[in-house]
């Protein structure tokens, strides 16, 4: 099988049949992994399967959805299995009265097989210090100040943001359109393109997490992705061009959210942090609108239209008004001097006070921040622009 087509003529037209409706590459996995399971199942390839009759063809396809239960899955993937099944069936000549009798697992409304938790701001905050590493760091920032889903997040490339790093904005601009789809399956849900943003404090982070990644790598291309993976099974070259895996992304959340004493950590998901963002424009009194826009939703009529290039700067301006977090400068640094405890750095006080004699013009969070990297080993940033320069004096990206 290649693409949109497929040697077996059922496959065949079912492929081309949801290329003609939808187009999506996550649609096309979708019905291919349904597909697969229900070939192994039956031990019959998809030509083989549509050659069933009616009664038996539905049998076969009630015992796999069946199957599918007494595994343990949940009652909306039994139900989402049936429907492309059904589907595959259908353009196959199952229709009117030689439709598949197959039964569907009831669904009651808002059901979720797994508890979910939405952490508060100030979880996310503690979530964010103790995600161990400046990717991680950033990964969970963004994720929350932009709202965005994690294909989408798996997709972006350095080349959507670079223009927007370079002129040093607080607050910039994240593109999602149907070409990320290319890339990853799913990254423009519905096709349907908008743009978000990420707060100033993720600005920072995701600067930081760049240096780093200039250092290490010696630049960053326009089509590598913004969030790479940092498995050490790939070469660097590989390493570097490859987006971080939606499993290191759900790993590195539940990480975080241990480390942060979080009680429901098991609970909590990198889709909780759209449910985060989602409240955090509501609490914020944003426009109905402007939230559903931000969080790429299907506007009503053609209101779309607002939210053309010409209106970005108008809804950066109401975005940068948006409070993420709300802990006080003191109530941060109570927050980081407890979490440095927990990692084991003793006599953070005598530390700080000595350090305050030492530099009596110098903040108590900059010191602290100086004495958590010193006890980690975490080497301070260089900020200039003219540290990244390779062997010939040329300027290195990104460029803030």
């Amino acid at each position: 099988m290649e693409g949109w087509s497929s040697q077996y003529k059922s496959l065949d037209r079912a492929l081309r049949h949801y290329r003609r409706r939808l187009g999506s590459e996550k649609t096309r996995e979708n019905l291919l992994n349904f597909l697969k399971g229900l070939c192994v199942f039956s031990g019959r390839n998809p030509d083989e399967l549509v050659a069933l009759g009616v009664s038996e063809a539905s049998e076969v396809v009630q015992a796999y959805l069946d199957s599918l239960a007494d595994k343990g899955r949940s009652i909306r993937y039994i139900n989402v299995a049936a429907a492309y099944i059904k589907t595959f069936f259908r353009v196959n000549g199952f229709e009117g009265e030689n439709e598949l009798r197959v039964e569907r697992y009831f669904q009651p409304s808002r059901y979720r097989k797994r508890p979910e938790y939405v952490p508060i701001p100030e979880e996310i905050e503690r979530m964010a210090y103790a995600a161990g590493t400046k990717r991680n760091r950033a990964v969970i920032l963004t994720l929350y100040t932009s709202g965005l889903r994690v294909s989408t997040l798996q997709a972006l490339t350095y080349g959507d943001i670079r223009e927007e790093l370079e002129k040093g904005l607080e607050v910039i601009k994240i593109p999602v359109y149907p070409e990320m789809k290319k890339r990853i399956p799913g990254a423009c849900k519905g096709g349907i393109p908008y743009y978000t943003f990420i707060s100033k404090e993720t600005v920072v982070a995701l600067k930081e997490y760049l240096q780093e990644r200039v250092k290490k790598y010696g630049g960053i291309e326009d089509n590598e992705p913004l969030f790479c993976s940092d498995t050490t099974n790939l070469p660097a070259e590989r390493r570097r061009k490859t987006p971080i895996m939606k499993k290191a992304i759900e790993q590195l959340v539940k990480k975080a959210a241990y480390r942060a004493g979080i009680k429901y950590w098991r609970d909590i998901t990198p889709h909780s942090f759209r449910k985060a963002f989602e409240s955090a424009l509501r609490n914020n009194g944003l426009d109905l609108k402007d939230q559903e826009f931000l969080m790429g939703h299907i506007l009503p009529g053609s209101q779309d239209a607002y939210y053309d290039y010409t209106k970005v700067e108008n809804l950066r301006e109401k975005y940068a008004k948006i409070s993420f977090f709300r802990t006080s400068q003191t109530d941060k640094i109570e927050m980081i001097k407890m979490f440095a405890k927990t990692l084991g750095i003793q006599e953070i006080e005598i530390k700080i006070k000595k350090m305050k004699e030492e530099e009596p013009e110098t903040d108590e969070m900059e010191i602290l921040g100086r004495i958590v990297r010193e006890e980690l080993g975490i080497k301070p940033l260089e900020l200039r622009k003219n540290k990244f320069k390779d062997k010939a004096g040329r300027r290195l990206r990104p460029q803030f």
